[in-house]
């Protein structure tokens, strides 16, 4: 069962969350992040990129930049830009984006519940980045990004939230790229110890976004748990920031591939190869769109195409061989264009769901790139299947909403 805990959160000041609350910065690039750095002292990214404040380079991951992180942090603390909750809580976050509501609850799950399969994974981690950010954590001593989760919706829960979001929330900004955010603290005894009961009657959470920041998480709790053998399970070490969304208030987008060549082959000898697997139906000039699983778009010389599998080819009893993202692969991208490996592939690039097909007919047009593919989402239900059967899905097969800001609540592991 779920081990989902309140916390005493650290937050800003509420005048300044609007300056404090970041987008990744993976999200910027670097004339958007010095942008950010030179105009707003205030934002979190002066933690996550603190050379910016001395001018002094200092190399990723070194032990240099991770202290000059922490040192900035604890300035922000010590200026009162973060400040202290006083009991410990949960935090009811809501995000407004592009008509989509979504709507959860911040707390901390157990690194047990990782380990013990509770909390359930579908993506495979690069041992060489969890120990990147363990080391990262083990330093900084915060998390400041929670890991997304995804739960069965429990009415209980869900009338709490209710009940909670009609009131006035302690956060309602807007950033600049028009994402609303709102957070509200559940403080009431007997409210957060009946939140944290009817998480202990779900059998079974699953990880979102967030699969190397949970394994990290779990290996700094090992390590901690190694130098306190009397350790008690109850040391914020034993705990790792999350954000829980109930199932209907996450949604998955496509995530889709773009090719820069057709592998020495003319138009018409791959359009052949294709009709070997799958019907195609030539859509014209006008923008196509899957419309059901295993039916794929594709985008090509200025035309677009409706791929249907073949029935042959689909072979629903495999969790992850009946994924769209596998078929392309397996039937398409390695035996036709020879794209075998797609993290290291340079000749292979990828486009989230939220820019819409219009960025694969931009792609093609516009960028080196020769053929598009548009993939139907993958759902909730396939999702939890893969997890709960213990595969992995192929890499960049889901894009999930909503994304989280960097330093809206933070989680002390040591406090």
């Amino acid at each position: 069962m779920a081990t989902i805990i309140p916390f005493k959160g650290i937050r800003p000041a509420k005048d300044k969350v609007h300056l404090v609350a970041s987008r990744s910065v993976d999200g910027y690039n670097t004339a958007e992040l010095h942008s950010k750095l030179a105009s707003n002292p205030y934002s979190f990214l002066h933690v996550i990129s603190p050379d910016f404040s001395d001018g002094k380079k200092s190399k990723p991951g070194s032990m240099e930049r991770l202290q000059k992180a922490k040192i900035k942090y604890l300035k922000f603390v010590e200026e009162e830009v973060f400040i202290k909750d006083e009991q410990p809580a949960y935090y009811i976050y809501q995000q407004l984006k592009e008509g989509n509501i979504y709507t959860g609850i911040i707390g901390c799950s157990s690194i047990d519940d990782y380990f013990n399969g509770v909390i359930k994974i579908h993506e495979q981690t690069l041992t060489d980045r969890e120990e990147k950010l363990m080391h990262y954590l083990e330093v900084c001593d915060f998390n400041a990004e929670p890991v997304l989760f995804s739960y069965p919706n429990d009415a209980v829960i869900d009338d709490i939230t209710a009940k909670t979001i009609a009131k006035e929330p302690v956060y309602d900004f807007t950033t600049t790229d028009r994402v609303r955010h709102k957070l509200w603290l559940v403080t009431d005894k007997k409210t957060v110890s009946t939140i944290r009961e009817r998480f202990e009657n779900i059998p079974a959470i699953y990880i979102a976004d967030g699969h190397h920041r949970s394994a990290s998480s779990g290996l700094l709790g090992k390590l901690r748990r190694s130098k306190n053998p009397n350790y008690t399970g109850k040391e914020p070490y034993n705990y790792y920031l999350g954000v829980f969304f109930p199932e209907t208030q996450l949604k998955i987008f496509d995530f889709n591939r773009v090719v820069r060549d057709l592998n020495n082959l003319t138009e018409k000898e791959f359009l052949e190869k294709l009709s070997e697997k799958f019907i195609i139906t030539n859509k014209g000039e006008e923008i196509y769109r899957p419309v059901k699983k295993h039916n794929f778009s594709m985008y090509l010389d200025g035309n677009w195409y409706s791929l249907d599998a073949k029935k042959e080819i689909v072979h629903n009893e495999q969790p992850v061989g009946s994924l769209d993202a596998s078929i392309l692969t397996e039937q398409i991208l390695a035996p036709v264009l020879n794209v075998h490996d797609l993290k290291t592939d340079k000749r292979i690039g990828f486009v989230s769901g939220i820019k819409g097909m219009k960025e694969l007919k931009h792609q093609v047009d516009k960028w080196n790139f020769k053929v598009a593919f548009g993939l139907y989402p993958v759902e909730m239900e396939q999702l939890k299947h893969i997890a709960d059967t213990n595969n992995i899905m192929p890499p960049k097969t889901t894009w999930v909403e909503p994304k989280m800001r960097s330093g809206l609540v933070i989680y002390s592991l040591s406090e």
